[in-house]
């Protein structure tokens, strides 16, 4: 066999995800009407996707450019090769404690190498059919970890919205919290008053486009209170000369010109070391990526292709490093505000990126004097908005097994890292389960018929029987009862209520079965089906048994009978 054919054969045993991207669909079904709805959503989404594109890659600890640059090329990528109709792509909030914690860690040439990792990962998870997995992460875990990043994204803007003398925030709790105290003296009042009028602005701006609200409201509403507060604030600090800290002081302003090509320096030495960051930041974005998917499908009653999703997401983000761009992933707040503006394809994602794209060749230099506390109000806002703050009010009336994990995950991703947090969580989920699994599965005596002749004893196995709940089997098995003086020579397991057995509970059966078998004793079992019955069969304890694999209860007590004489 040659090389080709062997690979071919190789090949077709993986399920592999065939790549097609949600806009292949578009051939032959899109229309004008279509496209005027996309243009419109995409023109809106793009407005909104500006100031947070900015603010998410100066709170990242990278030039504003870089986080325009990520909107413009992931945003275009996703759109194009996703899985998703109507997700919008580029940096995201949950990134920024990531990237902040790799640049500090390691440098930015690493965060680039980094990221080009973490979208291979992305793209073999789709390819590999991974995607439909991450759904079964639970829930308190991405509540647990959601709410801890949005706690350390708005501690890291509480530097610029006090506009405090910090030269470099820390990229750990415990150093931001006392780099904090101790420059809480030197608050710039200008660039807190700034913030204040900002955060009120963009909490209060109207947001609801329905015809339930006045005419005057919808209006106002089209324009994204974000795309309000850059204005209102730039002309402030231009027009009264106000000394706060502003892209351009800070900066030098942003390049009104394409990013230029970057290739970063591979070293295999320092890629042993990125390993986890790749790992955290394909994790991370997998969860977001998809969680916003399921978001888009709520609201248009749609459904998407994870896998598909996951390599369009691992495209994007092998390629943004090379035009200096950061991690990427679906953004819940820019999608949303696709859909409620009337976006029915992926045509409107890529007028979103056109869109980011005029903006800088055209207006560049008019950010020079954008306050940086302006882009920290935007950002407190996220993450109020980011954190679902009800469900700690809820803990009271949830299992132990959920507060214990969402707790940890939360405190855990706040004082150590998300990868730490997200593997401890799942750690502990993975015990309550096994508790929760061992209580529900039980191995009791049945009680026979009273002309039931002695020697026969049944058995009924129920639920799962596997490592974790393994010792239900051990005063059954116990091998002191086999060789007791009075010792039941027949032994029937009812299997019919036994959901799911593992190699641990099989092996446990298949030593009991050659412990009766050296005193000349009987083994029976009932009611084996599905998972069980595979497994017996596989194992090869339904052929050792022979005839002593049947159906029903009752066959397997006139089967005992028969046994039973012929035992000495």
């Amino acid at each position: 066999m040659s090389f080709a054919q062997a690979f071919k054969n190789f090949r077709d045993h993986i399920p592999l995800e065939p790549f097609h991207p949600v806009s292949f669909d578009l051939i032959g079904h899109y229309n004008a009407r279509s496209l005027s709805r996309d243009i419109s959503s995409g023109l809106t989404v793009g407005m909104v996707a500006l100031p947070l594109a900015m603010a998410f890659a100066i709170a990242s600890g990278v030039t504003p450019e870089a986080g325009i640059y990520t909107s413009i090329i992931a945003g275009f990528l996703i759109a194009i090769l996703g899985g998703c109709r109507v997700q919008i792509g580029g940096p995201a909030g949950a990134f920024i404690v990531i990237i902040y914690g790799i640049i500090a860690n390691y440098g930015l040439a690493n965060l680039m190498i980094a990221t080009i990792g973490s979208g291979i990962l992305l793209f073999l998870m789709g390819l590999l059919k991974i995607g439909s997995f991450i759904r079964f992460i639970p829930i308190s875990i991405v509540i647990g970890f959601t709410n801890g990043i949005a706690v350390l994204i708005a501690l890291s803007q509480v530097k610029d919205f006090l506009g405090l003398s910090i030269d470099k925030m820390p990229a750990d709790f415990f150093g931001q919290m006392g780099a904090i105290a101790a420059h809480i003296g030197t608050v710039n009042f200008y660039a807190l008053g700034i913030a204040l009028v900002s955060f009120a602005i963009v909490r209060f701006w109207p947001k609801d486009t329905s015809s339930r609200t006045a005419q005057w409201k919808r209006w106002v509403a089209k324009i994204p209170g974000t795309v309000i507060v850059l204005i209102v604030s730039t002309i402030a600090v231009s027009s009264l000369g106000l000394p706060v800290e502003t892209i351009g002081s800070k900066f030098g302003g942003i390049p009104q010109t394409l990013p230029s090509i970057q290739v970063p320096d591979f070293d295999w030495e320092n890629i042993r070391h990125l390993v986890g960051p790749m790992v955290t930041i394909a994790l991370l974005g997998a969860i977001e990526s998809l969680l916003c998917a399921r978001v888009a499908d709520t609201l248009t009653d749609d459904r998407h292709n994870p896998n598909q999703e996951l390599m369009g997401q691992g495209i994007a983000n092998l390629v943004v490093p090379f035009f200096g761009g950061i991690p990427a992933t679906g953004t819940i707040a820019r999608t949303v505000t696709n859909i409620k503006s009337g976006a029915v394809s992926p045509i409107s994602g890529v007028v979103h990126a056109i869109t980011l794209l005029v903006v800088i060749l055209a207006a560049a230099p008019l950010a020079s004097n954008i306050p940086l506390a302006a882009l920290s109000a935007i950002l407190l806002n996220v993450a109020s908005n980011m954190g679902n703050w009800a469900e700690f009010k809820r803990l009271r009336r949830m299992t132990m097994s959920y507060k214990v994990t969402l707790i940890a995950t939360f405190l855990l991703t706040v004082i150590f890292d998300l990868t730490v947090a997200v593997e401890v969580g799942l750690v502990i989920s993975c015990l309550f389960f096994i508790y929760r699994m061992n209580t529900l599965t039980s191995v009791t005596q049945m009680t026979l018929a009273a002309d039931t002749p002695e020697g026969i004893e049944a058995w009924r196995l129920q639920g799962s029987l596997f490592f974790g709940s393994v010792s239900k089997l051990s005063y059954m098995t116990d091998p002191k009862r086999i060789t007791a003086r009075n010792a039941n020579k027949v032994v029937i397991l009812n299997c019919t209520a036994l959901m799911n057995i593992d190699n641990s509970a099989m092996d446990i059966i298949s030593t009991y079965m050659r412990a009766l078998k050296r005193r000349n004793f009987e083994l029976i079992i009932c009611g084996a089906n599905g998972h069980t019955l595979h497994q017996l069969e596989r194992t090869g304890i339904a052929q050792a048994l022979g005839k002593n694999m049947v159906d029903t209860m009752f066959d397997a007590e006139r089967l005992a009978r028969e046994l039973l004489r012929n035992i000495p």
